[in-house]
């Protein structure tokens, strides 16, 4: 496994698993409550593409896990309980984690969550923060095994009516 910066060249593939893992969400639990054809797809890739934070963790050609790491946390991250007052260009920010779900619990997660650490460390950022669906226990185990902390359950004023609020953690580095 190796985690590579997705290009333009890899958008077609990252809609396709983007696609394959809501199709699956959508047949069983969705803890992420992602919507097939919406969120993530097509579309958030390839503006992640362009603004240079798309990665891919891959094997053999196949894309195995998917991620957006930035500084722009896409809602009012000033509501969290924060454990270190940090000016937002402090701080990177992950969305849009998946893995194939067809190899859960094979370390992918895991990997990308350690290459999205490294790259706060080398870009010089102080913190790494995310937010999770309340519901989205298999996500929050994985981030607290990791080290991050809790930071409160808040509405980010993202406008999503299925989900008021979200779980807030971070890292700091």
């Amino acid at each position: 496994m190796k985690i590579i910066k997705c290009e333009s060249k890899h958008l077609d593939a990252a809609a396709e698993f983007y696609d394959m893992v809501t199709a699956y969400l959508a047949e069983h639990i969705n803890y992420p409550k992602w919507t097939p054809g919406d969120y993530p797809g097509r579309a958030s890739a390839e503006a992640a593409i362009a603004e240079g934070s798309l990665h891919a963790c891959v094997e053999d050609g196949n894309i195995l896990g998917l991620f957006v790491i930035c500084e722009d946390p896409q809602g009012d991250y000033s509501v969290g309980e924060w454990s270190a007052d940090l000016m937002p260009d402090r701080v990177l920010t992950v969305h849009a984690l998946a893995s194939d779900p067809r190899l859960y619990r094979k370390g992918i997660g895991r990997a990308m969550v350690e290459e999205c650490v490294k790259i706060a460390r080398e870009s010089g950022k102080k913190a790494l923060r995310l937010d999770v669906v309340p519901t989205n226990a298999p996500a929050m185990r994985l981030y607290e095994s990791m080290g991050f902390k809790y930071a409160g359950t808040k509405d980010l004023k993202r406008g999503i009516p299925e989900i008021p609020e979200f779980c807030l953690y971070e890292l700091n580095l």
